[in-house]
């Protein structure tokens, strides 16, 4: 099984992610985790991505484009994996499509979880003291003005991918704005056609 999840940051793309990898025993390629991976590792892709990341921005095509050739190319990818993060662009899109293409693999569903943005700044405020009151660290991400940041960032260039994917008949959506588990009722009902 192969599957895009869609949707702005806050949208619980990863908690759902989670919830596929275990069910369905494939992988999640979170290209968030593999760059903050790549930071933490100080790989050179990691020290570029860096800068960009803590400022709330995206980084390049190119680097995430090369991580995720890599990685869908790891022995564990092969049953399936879960895209999460990725495509953020329409030309990351089209250079999926064509790797896609290239691997002989097919996407098996393109989800998107459609959110109330004026609600996510809040959702990612109480994620951020659930995370402190928990004693975890807070993710850079998570603060408000980085986070109204991200979510421009999408509303400009990722919001585009949507319509890429409906034009090719592959898009199906989800109220993300249901508890966790109506979600994942949604998401497994799609999978299920």
């Amino acid at each position: 099984m192969r599957l895009i999840l869609l949707g702005p940051p806050g949208a619980g793309k990863g908690t759902q992610a989670a919830r596929l990898v275990e069910k369905h025993a494939i992988v999640q390629l979170s290209t968030g985790d593999m760059l903050r991976a790549a930071v933490a590792a100080g790989t050179p892709v990691g020290l570029k991505a860096k800068a960009v990341m803590d400022a709330g921005g995206l980084v390049s095509d190119e680097i995430v484009i090369g991580i995720i050739r890599d990685r869908i190319a790891q022995a564990d990818a092969a049953k399936g994996f879960i895209l999460d993060g990725f495509p953020r662009t329409v030309a990351q899109a089209e250079a999926l499509e064509s790797l896609l293409d290239g691997e002989n693999l097919k996407l098996n569903a393109v989800i998107e979880l459609k959110v109330d943005q004026s609600a996510l700044v809040q959702r990612i405020v109480k994620r951020a003291q659930e995370a402190k009151a928990a004693g975890q660290p807070v993710r850079k991400d998570d603060d408000p003005e980085i986070f109204k940041t991200r979510l421009e960032a999408y509303n400009r260039d990722t919001a585009a991918v949507t319509p890429f994917y409906a034009a090719r008949g592959q898009l199906s959506a989800v109220d993300g704005m249901q508890p966790i588990a109506e979600v994942a009722a949604g998401i497994d009902a799609i999978l299920a056609r």
